[in-house]
C-alpha cells in the first residue's frame, strides 16, 4: 500500500517562488509507485489550497485557482489533511504519512511549521523544531556552532530598538572591527536583505534594509575567501557529500546572483587540495550535530588564500530548483534526484 503524503510549498516568505521551483521539482522526481502525493500550496497570504492539477510546473501560479481550501489538523489522533471543496459540501478527510514542508524561509524553515506537525504527530522530513528555529537564527546557529569550535566570523548584534540611537550603534559596531562589514537578517534565507557595507553611510542604509526583514540584524566581517558548500543527509548515520563551489555574478552570492543572474556559476566538485575538502567535510558534520540537527542540510563556508576554513551558515531546507547546489552535490555521488527524495521520505521522524 502506498504511502501517503502532503506536499507544502509555497508559504508566506520572501522565499515564495523559490519554493514553487522546489516543489515543482519533488512533484516531477517522486517515486508515485511508493507514494501518492498530496500537494498543497500556502499563498503569501497564508490561505491553504489543495493543488489538483496534472500540470506539475507551480511556478506559473495556477494552483492558485482550484478554490479548494485544505489544512492539516494538529489534532494527534486525527493525523489528517481536512479538504473543503466550498460552502455548504461535506468535508473530505485524508489521512497523511508523511508531511514534506518545501517551504523555505520563514513559517517553514524556522520550526514553525515543524511544530505544527509535531502537535499533528506525523513524522515529516527535515531538521525538528529546536533544529530549524536555530539555524534560522543566524545569532543562535553561531552559538552553537561555537560549541563545536569551527571558526567563523566575527560578528555584532544589533537589535531594531537600537537604530533609534544610530550613532551608538554605529559606535558599537565600528568598535568591534574594521569595514568593510557584511549586514545580514538574523532570520531570513537565500541572501535576502543582505548588503554590504564600505562606510558609515552605507552601514546605516544597510542596517534599515536588514530590518525589514527582521528585528534582529547580524553585523559580520568581511571575509575574502572561496564560497564552498556541501550537502548533508541523514538521521544518525550522517553521509555528508562533495565539496561545490559558487562563483557569483555579483560581488557577493545575494538572492538576485543565486536565482536571478545566469553569469553566476556552481561548481560540484570544488579545485581544492583533498585535506581541505575532508576538513570542510568534517566542519560540516560538526555544524549539523551542533543544531541537532536531521534529514537534510546545507552547510556553506569560505576558504581563504592561506587554506583558512571559515563557517558562513546552514541552511535545513535548502533548494531543490534546477540550480540548487544540494541535489547537484549528491547528483555528483552518483544518487539521482529520485533516490534524494525517497531517502528524504524514509528519514522522516518526529
Amino acid at each position: 500500500m502506498k504511502k501517503s503524503v502532503l506536499l507544502l510549498f509555497g508559504g508566506c516568505s520572501s522565499e515564495h517562488e523559490v519554493s514553487l521551483k522546489s516543489a515543482t521539482t519533488i512533484l516531477n522526481n517522486i517515486d508515485r509507485s511508493i507514494y501518492e502525493v498530496h500537494p498543497v500550496g500556502i499563498t503569501k497570504e497564508g490561505k491553504w489550497l489543495l493543488y489538483t492539477g496534472t500540470n506539475n510546473d507551480l511556478s506559473n501560479n495556477e494552483w492558485q485557482k482550484s478554490g479548494i481550501s485544505a489544512f492539516l489538523s494538529p489534532d494527534a489522533t486525527q493525523k489528517a489533511l481536512w479538504i473543503f471543496k466550498g460552502e455548504g459540501q461535506e468535508s473530505i478527510k485524508i489521512n497523511i504519512d508523511i508531511v514534506f514542508p518545501v517551504l523555505h524561509g520563514k513559517n517553514g524553515e524556522d520550526g514553525t511549521i515543524q511544530g505544527l506537525c509535531q502537535l499533528a504527530q506525523i513524522p515529516f522530513v527535515g531538521c525538528g523544531v529546536l533544529a530549524s528555529a536555530v539555524s534560522m537564527d543566524k545569532a543562535f546557529t553561531k552559538i552553537a556552532v561555537a560549541t563545536k569550535n569551527v571558526p567563523q566570523a566575527r560578528f555584532v548584534l544589533v537589535k531594531e530598538p537600537e537604530l533609534k540611537h544610530m550613532e551608538e550603534t554605529i559606535k558599537k559596531i565600528e568598535s568591534a572591527f574594521s569595514y568593510p562589514y557584511f549586514i545580514k537578517p538574523a532570520n531570513a534565507g537565500s541572501s535576502v536583505g543582505i548588503s554590504k557595507a564600505n562606510n558609515k553611510e552605507e552601514l546605516i542604509s544597510g542596517l534599515y534594509e536588514a530590518v525589514k526583514h527582521d528585528r534582529k540584524v547580524l553585523i559580520e566581517e568581511t571575509i575574502i575567501g572561496r564560497e564552498v558548500e556541501t550537502a548533508v543527509i541523514g538521521n544518525d548515520e550522517i553521509v555528508v557529500s562533495g565539496v561545490g563551489e559558487i562563483l557569483a555574478a555579483a560581488e557577493f552570492y545575494d538572492f538576485d546572483a543565486k536565482y536571478n543572474n545566469a553569469e553566476s556559476k556552481t561548481v560540484v566538485d570544488a579545485d581544492l587540495p583533498n585535506e581541505i575538502k575532508q576538513k570542510i567535510r568534517g566542519y560540516a558534520k560538526d555544524v549539523f550535530d551542533a543544531v541537532e540537527g536531521k534529514g537534510l542540510s546545507r552547510v556553506d563556508f569560505f576558504v581563504k588564500e592561506n587554506g583558512e576554513i571559515i563557517f558562513n551558515e546552514i541552511n535545513t531546507l535548502p533548494g531543490f530548483t534546477s540550480i540548487s547546489m544540494y541535489p547537484m552535490l549528491f547528483a555528483a555521488t552518483g544518487l539521482s534526484v529520485k533516490e534524494i527524495i525517497t531517502k528524504l521520505l524514509e528519514l522522516a521522524s518526529l
